[in-house]
């Protein structure tokens, strides 16, 4: 499983995420609190389900935190104005597309890895 199960899937535990990510559960949970982005699905027996937004957004958390070696306030503030388009959006503006782009690149990254 990796980053094909995004294709394939809607919803994804805590342990999808973190084998698509690579980043470990704990932070997960820790980067939701945060940075107030990541907003899973609870479910009646209080497990989280997460979208493909929200591992979209852990993925650029990961990457400006690892990659761009910003501290979280300095990732926040990044984010500040972060959100990915929705199905309703008829323009992007040049922002989410460079978003979009970034996105794809990390992800690119990850497969060679």
């Amino acid at each position: 499983m990796g980053l094909e199960e995004l294709e394939n899937k809607e919803y994804f535990s805590i342990g999808d995420v973190k084998r698509i990510t690579g980043v470990p559960e704990y932070s997960v949970r820790y980067w939701e609190a945060e940075f107030n982005l990541i907003r899973p699905i609870r479910l009646e027996s209080g497990h989280r389900r997460y979208t493909k937004n929200d591992v979209y957004t852990i993925l650029k958390i990961k990457d400006l935190i690892y990659k761009h070696k910003l501290t979280l306030e300095g990732a926040k503030k990044q984010l500040g104005n972060y959100r990915l388009p929705t199905a309703g959006d008829t323009k992007r503006p040049r922002a989410d597309i460079k978003l979009l782009t970034e996105i794809k690149e990390t992800l690119e990254d990850l497969l060679k890895e």
